[in-house]
């Protein structure tokens, strides 16, 4: 299992457990505010943009060339963006801080 704690626009820390699945799928079915989803999960909306916490990017990995070209249409993007639904929740995510888009 994962602990994985969700930074939100309003500075609110929500912390949830999930042993498998996405996260952008956690935070949509726990309703993290900030994260939509609207693609569903296909890396084509870039509505689950997180920034990872400095220290969890060498675990969760560097984003693929068509996750690239989402992130580029987005104005918040820094070295440390990852779109959620392209990360895949393992116990070696346990304790992550993702920090939601603004």
């Amino acid at each position: 299992m994962a602990r994985i704690t969700y930074i939100t626009n309003t500075d609110e820390s929500i912390t949830l457990e999930a042993f498998s699945g996405s996260l952008m799928e956690l935070a949509v079915q726990n309703g993290v505010p900030g994260i939509d989803g609207d693609c569903g999960g296909v890396c084509s909306c870039a509505t689950c943009h997180v920034h990872v916490a400095p220290e969890y990017m060498a675990i969760v990995g560097e984003p693929e060339e068509i996750e690239m070209d989402m992130l580029e249409l987005n104005d918040d993007v820094d070295e440390y963006s990852r779109l959620g639904c392209q990360v895949q929740i393992s116990e070696a995510l346990d304790g992550i801080t993702l920090t939601v888009a603004r």
